[in-house]
């Protein structure tokens, strides 16, 4: 009997921790969750998860494939800070 791969899987999570507001944000996208935040800090991680996930289509890669040095290239890349 031959062992079925598990394919790996992977998420971007990010949490904004200045919210004062009280407005509960929650974004939902391919390969991430971003939850919490401020207005500006939550449209940040959005920008920089959308970025990001164009750089990852771009070498046609998976998240969950990434090496870290990949993954903190794509970061960078997008604006963001690994």
């Amino acid at each position: 009997m031959v062992a079925e791969r598990q394919k790996k899987s992977a998420i971007l999570a990010g949490v904004g921790l200045d919210n004062q507001d009280g407005h509960r944000r929650v974004t939902k996208g391919d390969n991430f969750l971003l939850v919490g935040g401020s207005e500006e800090t939550h449209e940040t991680m959005t920008e920089t998860a959308i970025k990001f996930n164009e750089q990852l289509k771009r070498r046609g890669k998976d998240l969950a494939d990434l090496s870290n040095n990949e993954f903190n290239d794509l970061m960078h890349q997008a604006g963001g800070k690994a």
